[in-house]
């Protein structure tokens, strides 16, 4: 299990659905339910989630939000594309190949503590930040 999905599961999913997560990532089979899920996902913890607000929904200027709060240069992806799906990117890749893609997409960031995540939808996108 990959520390970045297990810290997700742990911090940023609602508290009645965390153990269900954390099982289905124990499997290549329950972690792909997982990332087809995420396209949209109502188990998101919304008291640690942040929507972006529309005019700032493009690579640049969520890149800077996140380089703000501490964001490394590199992230993980787990996401309904395939492409990008477990991958180790340029948190600006990673952000150029998933806003507006379509597809549910989680950057983790800070393993546990701050991640992008965004929704199937168009303009449901969110910082998702936990401290401590």
């Amino acid at each position: 299990m990959n520390i970045h999905e297990e810290l997700f599961a742990t911090n940023f999913i609602v508290p009645a659905k965390r153990e269900r997560y954390l099982e289905l990532l124990k499997s290549a089979k329950g972690r792909s339910k997982l990332r087809f899920g995420l396209n949209h996902c109502g188990d998101i913890d919304m008291r640690y989630a942040r929507l972006v607000p529309a005019s700032e929904q493009y690579a640049e200027a969520i890149l800077k939000i996140l380089k703000q709060k501490g964001a490394p240069d590199l992230c993980h992806v787990m996401s309904s594309n395939s492409y990008i799906d477990e991958e180790d990117l340029p948190l600006r890749k990673a952000l150029e190949e998933t806003i507006g893609s379509g597809m549910g997409t989680l950057i983790s960031c800070i393993p546990g503590r701050l991640a992008y995540f965004e929704f199937e939808d168009y303009g449901e996108s969110y910082i998702l930040e936990r401290r401590s």
